[in-house]
């Protein structure tokens, strides 16, 4: 690490847990960052600040002036662009260290999984199950970990399924059945800082596997910002899966 490196990540050498060969696995890191939304806007910026070498942002939707509520990278002014470019800009300009590779369109079962095995991490930071029924079946295939979250009015969601290990479980395995309707804010609304609160506890699940922290892998926390209650949810595998089950 140069000089200026070594000063800018400075506080986070300082840390037993991380120091310098910490923040170099960090810096040769490549993330998956599936949705520019809520959460993404919220996982993003830390995991940029945080030295990750590279993330690939995936998002195909457009800004509207609702999502400004809670979307906090974008502006009046962003109104009609696209998230993920918007996005890009934005983190290129403040984390100039990190290299952001932008997907702005749909990708399908066969590109996420193209994406998967080439990443370190997958961070599904989607709204609807179908999309997140996909992520999971491409990580499980690549057998790379997930860390997944969700949020609906006053509630968040976030887990970890970490498919390097033969006996994780998967989303599949804790909702089993596909929603013909997506849950997502469009529908049924969201606390505005609920999703700053569970994309930057993905973005800490994220840092904490690759420093080989422990995390909650084969957990599901659940948070409810009405009471600031959060309870933990022990997963267990469904040897009956259609994704990750016994064939």
């Amino acid at each position: 690490m140069n000089d200026n490196q070594l000063l800018r990540y400075s506080r986070h050498i300082l840390l037993d847990d991380i120091g310098i060969d910490g923040q170099e696995k960090l810096a040769n890191t490549r993330l998956a960052v599936i949705g520019c939304g809520g959460l993404g806007c919220a996982v993003l910026p830390y995991l940029c600040a945080s030295g990750i070498g590279k993330i690939i942002a995936v998002d195909n939707d457009i800004i509207e002036l609702s999502n400004l509520q809670r979307q906090i990278l974008y502006s009046e002014h962003d109104i009609d662009c696209r998230k993920v470019d918007v996005a890009t800009n934005f983190l290129q300009r403040h984390y100039a260290t990190c290299e952001i590779e932008a997907i702005s369109k749909r990708v399908g079962e066969k590109e996420l999984l193209e994406i998967a095995q080439h990443v370190d991490i997958i961070l599904d930071c989607t709204d609807n199950f179908p999309t997140r029924y996909a992520i999971n079946s491409a990580a499980c295939n690549a057998k790379k970990p997930l860390v997944s979250g969700a949020v609906s009015g006053f509630l968040g969601q976030i887990a970890v399924f970490d498919f390097r290990q033969q006996e994780t479980p998967c989303y599949a395995c804790v909702f089993p059945d596909i929603a013909d309707v997506g849950e997502n804010c469009a529908l049924f609304g969201v606390f505005a800082p609920l999703v700053g609160i569970i994309g930057t506890m993905q973005a800490n699940e994220t840092l904490k596997i690759l420093l080989g922290l422990p995390n909650l892998h084969g957990k599901m926390q659940i948070f409810n910002a009405k009471t600031n209650n959060c309870k933990t949810i022990t997963l267990a595998k469904n040897p009956d899966c259609k994704v990750c089950g016994n064939k």
